[in-house]
């Protein structure tokens, strides 16, 4: 009867040069990861941008058609919406800056600049639910007329969309302060970079489309 005797194998040891090639392998399967999840990102954007557009699309079709009632001009109140306006371009700003702290690995810095980031979009976000609010309670809601209809439409749906990033932002928050800035952190930075810029884009077309036009 013949017993078999299990050898522990030894653990394998890398010379310097393969691990320097490893690590240097896996940082590249990192950065291709980062690339394709900033492509994919990049595509979503692209159909929010057709989203937006068929908004535009119909909001010009449709901002003549008062039924009789109130027009832009009479309902837009043009300082109350350049403070609304600033608030938001300046979150850009402010976000650059978390994105340059993130970069450098400072994580207190990144923190900080998102939550001042996040109190200027809530700013915004704040004054539009104010600006709706007062619309509505002096006879001027969504279903007075196509022309306001298709403002609040697209108004509302920048908005709503405002509000998915203030969501996110502080997901990210959570993130950077519980696991540090790592690769895939600071990818999903990346794409919130890209989609809160593209909200600023957006609502300088809004701003210059509907009210600075609307109010001539």
């Amino acid at each position: 009867m013949s017993t078999s005797v299990l050898i522990p194998e030894a653990p394998v040891r890398l010379a310097p040069e393969q691990a320097h090639d490893l690590s240097h392998e896996q940082d590249h399967e990192h950065h291709d990861s980062g690339s394709n999840t900033l492509f994919g990102f990049w595509l979503y954007l692209m159909t929010d941008c057709l989203l937006f557009a068929s908004a535009f699309a119909t909001y010009a079709v449709l901002f003549m058609n008062t039924a009789g009632g109130v027009s832009g001009k009479d309902i837009f109140e043009l300082d109350f919406v350049l403070v609304e306006t600033f608030a938001l371009l300046f979150s850009s700003i402010t976000y650059g800056f978390a994105m340059l702290a993130a970069h450098k690995q400072n994580r207190s810095a990144t923190l900080m600049w998102l939550a001042v980031t996040f109190c200027l979009g809530a700013v915004f976000i704040g004054m539009e639910v104010y600006e709706f609010n007062h619309l509505i309670s002096h006879g001027h809601g969504p279903q007075t007329s196509a022309f306001l209809t298709a403002f609040f439409s697209l108004v509302g749906m920048h908005g709503l969309h405002v509000t998915a990033g203030l969501i996110w932002m502080l997901v990210m928050m959570l993130e950077v302060s519980k696991r540090g800035l790592g690769n895939r952190t600071r990818t999903r930075l990346g794409c919130l970079s890209l989609f809160w810029h593209f909200l600023d884009v957006v609502w300088i077309c809004v701003f210059t489309v509907v009210y600075l036009m609307g109010s001539v």
